[in-house]
């Protein structure tokens, strides 16, 4: 079957039963949006933003015995003040606002129980899922997503990484020589309070960027939104292309824009990854490409990448370069780009779709799925903000800082 077929009753039960793996649905559920947004069937996307919508939270006694297994029977003891009611409820946890001893508001993250001990079979669950209900075509390679999804899931559930993730990228954020350290916090985490199932990390005030969007009831001024967009793509590019250090899931809540001081707090930092610079230094000369629309160069630097094997069509390449040209259009721009008139660029992937569907050979690298996801986040992001923001400007900077640490020209 393919993902044309899904019918909204099967799209309804799909969403039933991604609810009830609800880590494993969003993780590969997002992998696949993010990395190929218009080939995900539109009854399988609805049944997607049913399952983000639909947090669950622990009741009151599971709680208890999370936080007791954890932390100790007197555990609420370690703190000064916890609220019992969550603040946040995401994939594989919920969040509590709490005081620590020393008096400073922390928010605490608490890991549904059994979560972690669920992750393979629960991705492999959803793939049987979404088989029977034709939900995937076959050109997504959605086994190599999910391999992926079960790596990234188990990572994420160790909230001791998460913590020495979030104090390594509070540290590359506070070196960072462009200024983002005065538009961008990060929270300090809490060792002594943090075990592999609980986090602890300082609370920082903000609300999720879509509450200041274009579109919403809170939306911020045209230029406060356009800073805040330049922000989240400068930070996106410094990460990828200095720090090679990324946190690389741009769902809304997890950066929290203050209005009051204009500062940006990125609060989740369990899907942080590193890239090898055998991988980032060639694909930011695709970027510049796509950049220059020098088509020659794209589909050379795409084959060296690995997303092209050399052997596909004529209308395969052609349809991978125009979807890539399309995607890389707020850095072609001469000026600032406006994101708020850029249905275009949505529609210019969508337009090369099917072609690639049925064309693609190989499944996309590795790192891509990370690099993608964050990489169009930040572009959602801005489109959401109807901000303009001066794209060209930010990749040359990149550019500039890459060859001036390397010493030599980028390739």
């Amino acid at each position: 079957a393919s993902g044309a077929a899904l019918s909204p009753a099967n799209a309804d039960r799909l969403a039933t039963a991604l609810c009830r793996m609800r880590g494993a649905a969003l993780k590969l559920g997002q992998m696949l949006s993010i990395q190929d947004a218009s080939l995900v069937p539109p009854p399988l996307a609805a049944a997607l933003a049913r399952v983000r919508a639909g947090a669950d939270v622990m009741p009151p006694e599971q709680l208890e015995e999370a936080m007791a297994g954890e932390l100790g029977s007197e555990w609420r003891s370690r703190f000064a003040s916890f609220d019992d009611a969550p603040i946040a409820a995401a994939s594989i946890g919920q969040v509590h606002a709490a005081v620590a001893p020393c008096g400073t508001p922390i928010a605490v993250k608490v890991q549904y129980p059994g979560v972690a001990d669920s992750i393979v079979a629960d991705v492999d669950n959803l793939l049987r899922v979404a088989a029977l209900t034709g939900a995937l075509p076959r050109g997504l390679y959605v086994e190599a997503a999910a391999a992926v999804a079960k790596k990234e899931l188990a990572l994420e559930c160790d909230y001791v990484r998460e913590g020495e993730c979030a104090a390594r990228w509070g540290g590359l954020l506070a070196g960072d020589k462009t200024g983002l350290a005065a538009a961008v916090r990060a929270p300090r985490p809490f060792p002594g309070l943090t075990t592999r199932r609980v986090l602890a990390t300082e609370f920082l005030p903000g609300a999720p960027i879509d509450a200041v969007a274009a579109d919403a009831p809170g939306a911020a001024p045209q230029e406060v939104r356009n800073a805040l967009g330049a922000t989240l793509l400068r930070l996106t590019l410094r990460e990828l292309f200095a720090w090679r250090f990324m946190q690389t899931d741009p769902n809304w809540g997890n950066f929290l824009f203050d209005p009051t001081t204009g500062v940006l707090a990125c609060v989740d930092f369990g899907a942080c990854r590193e890239f090898e610079p055998s991988f980032v230094d060639p694909y930011l000369s695709m970027v510049r490409a796509c950049a220059a629309r020098d088509e020659d160069t794209v589909l050379r630097m795409s084959r060296e990448l690995g997303f092209l094997t050399g052997d596909e069509s004529a209308a395969m390449n052609a349809a991978h370069v125009g979807a890539a040209l399309a995607v890389g259009a707020p850095f072609a721009a001469p000026g600032p780009y406006d994101f708020g008139a850029a249905a275009s660029l949505t529609a210019g992937v969508a337009a090369q779709g099917r072609v690639m569907l049925d064309g693609r050979l190989t499944p996309p690298p590795e790192q891509s799925y990370s690099l993608h996801r964050r990489l169009s986040g930040a572009f959602l992001a801005c489109i959401k903000l109807g901000a303009v923001v001066p794209a060209r400007a930010l990749l040359e900077e990149s550019i500039d800082m890459w060859e001036a640490e390397n010493g030599r020209k980028l390739p």
